[in-house]
Order: structure tokens, then sequence, then C-alpha cells
């Protein structure tokens, strides 16, 4: 191997591409992970799912001394494996913004929202995030969105997360589009071929002279990129052929081309892609909204669940005549509607275990996980739907923080605390010098490792 060291900002480049690397120990380091501060890569990403989580269905079953978390309710079990990489906190609450919209335009901002500014109240967190260290990646931040289903998919303030000086910023929802931002550059004529082929020369030149442990890191995140390529392609060949049957059209009813008519692949391609944006250091941080701020999707295609989304969530009534409901679909009763209910959130928590599955595989230089260099949290601006309750919201924290994370903890406040402490916790982490933010001057120091 050769001892030339190669800068941090190297990308392997083709004719009509170019693809960021991962953290490779050939690479400079500006400081060095074994020095007394040492220098950390801390990602920061914020997945909100719309219309809450029924009372009790969002904890633990089982919690040990110092609120370890022994095992997870059956809601939540699909995330039992990662029991501890995660911290629960309870009795957090956002005291301002009411309603769908409200609770979701200003979920990143902990401001009010006003509707005739069309304003949540300054910046959301995610964009001080890419004030501080958005200079150092190919994108500042990355928006993204699963397209809406239902009455209000063109709502704004349903559908806006991100908040900049100048107003809401819009979500990308179509993989191919996330996917040539990171990796397709503007030469034309290339549309046809892989990615991994129009810089596979780059990429072998690089490897004859990475010591072994690079070369299986390279060719495991080539490897990465081209299983979202083939992902993306089966869609646009689904698509393709579902338009030529009209019976099969009709009974899928497929969303628009570019996006794959299987919701849950839909949602675990963009899972990937935020996987590799964050692996190949083209941004630290991300927000995803996995649906529209009061979702009318139907989840039929779960066993045993019937109704949209949001009729599911006002699971006190059964009748199927309210004006949440379709119309068509009934409930034997508000038992059953709400065991539907938390099914819809439990298939949720199936699709984030993937992402931290994708995640805790990944080395990095420093010998920790992609997911322990992160902090992931997940969560609503609504806690039970069926009364928009803005107590005990149900949020997860994912990651370690690059180490400065105590995980696997149950945190429960006596009263109501602030979601805002949490914000500012994060925006630290990843070294902004920020010492408040919304109505919180304090961070969460709870999650601090002892």
């Amino acid at each position: 191997m050769s001892n030339r060291r190669i800068c941090r900002r190297t990308m392997l480049r083709g004719v009509g591409a170019a693809v960021a690397l991962p953290l490779l120990d050939i690479m400079e380091a500006r400081q060095s992970f074994a020095s007394a501060e040492p220098a950390r890569t801390v990602r920061a990403c914020y997945l909100y799912f719309p219309n809450g989580a029924a009372d009790g269905t969002w904890g633990a079953e089982r919690v040990g001394a110092a609120g370890r978390l022994l095992e997870l309710n059956r809601w939540m079990s699909p995330l039992e494996e990662f029991k501890e990489d995660i911290i629960i906190p309870r009795n957090m609450w956002k005291p301002k913004g009411n309603g769908h919209g409200p609770k979701t335009a200003t979920w990143l901002t902990g401001g009010d929202y006003d509707d005739r500014r069309i304003d949540a109240g300054g910046l959301s967190v995610d964009q001080l995030i890419a004030k501080s260290v958005g200079q150092q990646t190919l994108m500042p931040s990355l928006e993204l969105s699963l397209k809406g289903e239902g009455f209000f998919s063109n709502s704004l303030v349903r559908n806006t997360l991100s908040w900049s000086e100048s107003g809401p910023i819009p979500r990308d929802t179509e993989p191919r589009v996330v996917f040539d931002r990171m990796f397709r550059s503007k030469s034309g004529g290339v549309a046809d071929r892989s990615v991994v082929d129009l810089v596979l020369e780059d990429a072998k030149a690089l490897q004859r002279q990475a010591s072994e442990e690079d070369k299986h890191k390279v060719g495991e995140y080539l490897e990465s990129i081209r299983a979202v390529e083939r992902r993306i392609q089966f869609a646009d060949e689904h698509a393709a052929r579902a338009a030529t049957n009209p019976a099969l059209s009709a009974s899928l009813k497929r969303p628009a081309n570019g996006i794959p008519s299987d919701h849950g692949e839909y949602m675990r391609t963009m899972f990937d892609l935020i996987t590799l944006a964050f692996w190949s250091d083209a941004t630290r941080v991300c927000t995803f909204m996995l649906d529209h701020g009061q979702s009318n999707r139907y989840f039929n295609f779960i066993d045993g669940v019937r109704g949209t989304w949001h009729a599911l969530s006002h699971w006190r009534d059964a009748s199927g005549k309210s004006d949440d409901d379709d119309g068509i679909t009934s409930w034997d009763s508000p038992e059953q509607k709400r065991d539907m209910y938390s099914e819809v959130c439990r298939w949720h928590h199936r699709q984030v275990a993937y992402f931290l599955g994708r995640m805790k595989s990944i080395q990095e230089p420093n010998g920790k996980t992609l997911l322990d260099n992160s902090m992931v949290l997940y969560g609503s601006g609504m806690a039970d739907g069926d009364t928009h309750a803005a107590r005990n919201l149900p949020l997860l924290l994912a990651g370690r923080g690059g180490g400065t994370i105590d995980s696997g903890r149950l945190v429960e406040y006596e009263s109501d605390r602030s979601l805002s402490h949490l914000h500012l916790a994060m925006l630290q982490r990843v070294g902004s010098r920020i010492g408040r933010f919304a109505d919180a001057d304090t961070p969460m120091s709870e999650l601090n490792v002892p």
C-alpha cells in the first residue's frame, strides 16, 4: 500500500458522475480521533410521522435501574434489537402550535405558526445545524418526504418541517431525484449507465493505494449505491408494466411516475438514500417526513387494518360516520379501531428498525458505527391523535451522538418538559455554539454520558 494520503473531500469521478467517498483510513484528518479533543463527524436526522400514537402504546414493558430499557412493549417490539441504542423520553411536549398543520410545521422550530405570514416562529433546528456544518459537505442539508396521500396532500403547513429565513423549504419525494443530486453530474448522455460503472476506473486506481480494510469499505459502499440503483430501476420497470395494464393500474392506484408502488419499498429506498448521504458525508443533517401532517393514507395492506390513518387516529368513534371517516369503513368497537391505529404505528417502527440496522452495520474509521456517530430523532408533534394531545409526545432518540449520549434508557420527567431542550442538546452535539433555542436556554442534560 502507498503511504500517500488523500484529501477528505476526494471524490470518485467519471463522465457524468461524481461519488463522494465514506471516511477512509487513507484520508488526511484535520484532527486525530485520539487527540485530547477528538474531532467528531456527527450526523442529525429527524424522522416525522403524523397523527400521533395512542396513549400507552409508546414505551417499555420492563425498565430496570436508572431507567434502563429491558424490554419494549408489544407495539414497539420491532425496535427491540435496538433498545441499547435508543432513548425514550416521556412527558416532553410542544407548548406552542396546535392542530395537525401547526404541530407539523413547528415540530423543529419550537415556535408558533402564523398562517397569515406563513411563519413557523423561526429557523428550524436542521437549518441551524446546516448553518453550522453545512459548508463542509456537498449539500448543507437534505429535506425528504414521502409523497402524501389524501385531502391535505397539497397543504403547505402540513408538508413542511424545514424553515429558513426566507420561509418553507421544499422536500424531495422521488428517490431518483435524491440519488441524482448526490451522485450525478450535469453532463448529459449517460442517463442509462450505472453511477458505479461510470466511476469504476477511478475507484480501481484508489484501491491500488488503499489498505485491505479501505478496499473493503469502498467495495461495500459502491455495492450499496448499486443496490439503490437497482431498486429505482425496478420501480421504474414496475410502473411501466402497470401503465400497460389498465386493470392492474386501477387495482394498485399507482402513484405518479417515479414513486415505487409498494409503500414499504418506497420508504426503505428513501432510508437507503439517507444512509448513503451520511456515509459519504454528502450531508450531515436530514429531515424525512414519513407522510404529510394529516395523512389520509390507507394501510389496508397491513393484515387486519382498514380505514385511513387519520380516521384511525380518532379511535374513540368506531361508527364510521364522523367527519374524519371515509363514509365507507366502520369498526366493531373503539378498542378494535385503536388496535388498528397502533398497528400502523408498529408498521412504521418496523421500517425505522430497517434504517437503524443499515446505520448500525456500517463501521467508521474511529471504530464506531454510523449509528453511534449519529442522532436520529423519530417522533410526532402530536400525542394521542384522538384528542390532538400535545403532552407526552411519542419520541425516540437513536444513536450515541459520537459517544456523547448514554443510550438504552427511558427518561421520564415528572412534569412537562419542552421538546426545545432536546433540540438544543442535539444542536450543540453537532458543533453549534448556540446557547438558546426557542423556549429552552439549557440543553437536555439527561442525554449525557456519566
